[in-house]
């Protein structure tokens, strides 16, 4: 199948369903709350250029921020450049990410992203992926996606991360979380689809910014008020719109 056409399947696979007003309605006042709840607009924490995000991406998966970052830095500091991460063998890059979960999974996949971006694009300089500013986010994510190893929060992750600043919507765990209890997505939509249902439900004009702040307040209400056992419903700013705290307020 030519690359052309799988991504036009998978352009197509990243739309998200279709939403009802009520919803929308939902989605800007819980946007607003945890917002407000939250301090935005809240600071882009890189500023990387996409293949350096999509690394650090690909670091963070099932890892503390900390140390991602930390076998971040530890990788750029042992390799003078992707290319070389590329090249080099991979117990010495399986050493360099040693504190990220999974390190010994997570090289030898490294390194096959960044072959498979050497292939498409011809380099692994800073500006390998920076022709995906002139998609569509859409179109952007599934040329993304065609690469193994790369699903739909490392796509998004790139395009709102990075310098690239384009309004894709990662969604974490704990955004998961927060979006089932809500009742914006069913509980059997899994966090690798939930992405085009979340998407789908934010206003088509919003920039980047709005987009991150979206995905931030989410998240920080997973990580400081809707925790995964026990949350604290009786302070959460979006109580009245949530059936599932609703639920366990009345018990």
């Amino acid at each position: 199948m030519a690359e052309t056409e799988r991504t036009a399947r998978r352009t197509r696979a990243v739309r998200g369903p279709v939403v009802d007003d009520a919803t929308r309605a939902k989605v800007l006042v819980v946007h607003e709350r945890l917002c407000a709840a939250y301090g935005c607009p809240i600071a882009f924490f890189h500023d990387l250029d996409p293949l350096s995000e999509l690394v650090s991406s690909l670091l963070s998966h099932r890892t503390k921020n900390s140390d991602s970052g930390r076998a971040f830095r530890q990788l750029r500091a042992r390799f003078p450049d992707w290319t070389a991460v590329c090249d080099a063998p991979t117990a010495e890059v399986e050493a360099a990410i040693a504190p990220v979960t999974w390190p010994e999974q997570k090289a030898p996949r490294l390194q096959a992203v960044l072959r498979a971006i050497a292939e498409r694009r011809g380099a692994l300089d800073a500006h390998a992926l920076d022709f995906l500013a002139d998609l569509s986010v859409p179109e952007a994510r599934a040329w993304l996606e065609t690469i193994p190893g790369i699903g739909p929060k490392t796509s998004a992750a790139v395009l709102l991360f990075s310098r690239l600043r384009m309004p894709a919507l990662p969604v974490d765990s704990h955004h998961h979380r927060v979006a089932v209890r809500l009742g914006l997505i069913p509980a059997s939509i899994d966090v690798g689809p939930a992405h085009a249902w979340l998407e789908a439900q934010l206003p088509s004009d919003w920039d980047a910014q709005t987009v991150y702040d979206n995905h931030e307040a989410l998240m920080l209400h997973g990580q400081r008020c809707c925790f995964h056992r026990d949350p604290a419903c009786g302070r959460c700013p979006v109580l009245d719109l949530c059936p599932t705290g609703q639920a366990r307020v009345q018990r």
